[in-house]
């Protein structure tokens, strides 16, 4: 490897280290963030297993709703903790240090997303002491090692996702926060979070081809549940999906930046409060 390049590679990888080092410990720090992240989507999560059990409905489903509820918290952080991470910057007057800096902007979203996945999978550990624990959720035995690939296929996909609507939201200016409420609760729906996506026929198979978290939420619940998750897609075929959103959202981010840092040099506006 060049001088050159290994000099890059490895400004880059401080960065995205950086960034990471940031989130994980602003998410710490802020005990309020904890409470919105980890107990509050959970909650509905335990009202759906209580539903089912009251109905007398297979427990497979009490184990569809718990996955879900957990699900959700990722889901809650790419809105909020991605999507609308530039557009909170942008209005605490910290959004040209991003463009100044010398390094990669994908950089800083990978080290966003790293550090995001982290501080998330650790309060999901509610939702699993909640479901598992106590309300006394099962599931049969899975596979480890194929749960591990299909739930980093599925985060990546996700992430990429949150990077792409970064550079969304920050062009939308003041309607980032209006974006992230409208998609929270009908991306809820169309990912089947809390019952089969098969149930919802034509419709499931559209928000699978659209969303990466409907065939994240269906492949998983496949690995944990084999039969009893009502599967949409073979799994084979649900991990090369993932695999290919993650490639997409990845280089539509990477597009997107591109023309953000193009825009914020040509017309100097990214960083005006009213735009």
């Amino acid at each position: 490897m060049s001088g050159p390049l290994a000099a890059s590679l490895a400004l880059n990888l401080r960065a995205t280290a950086a960034r990471t080092y940031v989130r994980i410990v602003g998410s710490i720090r802020e005990w309020t963030w904890i409470i919105g992240d980890a107990v509050l989507p959970n909650l509905g999560m335990c009202a759906f297993v209580l539903l089912y059990r009251t109905l007398g409905a297979p427990r497979s489903f009490e184990a569809l709703a718990v996955f879900g509820g957990i699900l959700s918290t990722y889901w809650l952080n790419v809105l909020w903790g991605m999507g609308s991470q530039f557009y909170w910057e942008k209005q605490q007057g910290q959004l040209q240090l991003y463009f100044a800096a010398p390094c990669s902007r994908m950089a800083i979203l990978t080290g966003m997303a790293i550090g995001g996945i982290l501080m998330t999978t650790l309060r999901s550990l509610f939702g699993v002491f909640m479901g598992f624990v106590v309300l006394g959720v099962r599931v049969p035995s899975f596979d480890v090692g194929v749960l591990a690939l299909v739930f980093t296929l599925t985060m990546t996909s996700l992430y990429a996702l949150g990077m792409t609507l970064a550079s969304l939201f920050l062009l939308y200016g003041r309607e980032a926060w209006h974006l992230s409420n409208a998609l929270q609760e009908p991306v809820y729906f169309l990912s089947g979070l809390y019952f089969p996506i098969r149930t919802l026929g034509t419709l499931g198979m559209v928000a699978a081809g659209i969303l990466p978290l409907t065939l994240g939420t269906d492949a998983l619940r496949q690995v944990l549940l084999g039969a009893s998750a009502h599967g949409l897609l073979p799994l084979g075929l649900e991990c090369l999906a993932l695999g290919g959103f993650a490639v997409l959202f990845l280089w539509l981010a990477s597009v997107s930046m591109r023309y953000l840092e193009s825009l914020s040099k040509r017309e100097g506006r990214l960083t005006q409060r009213w735009q």
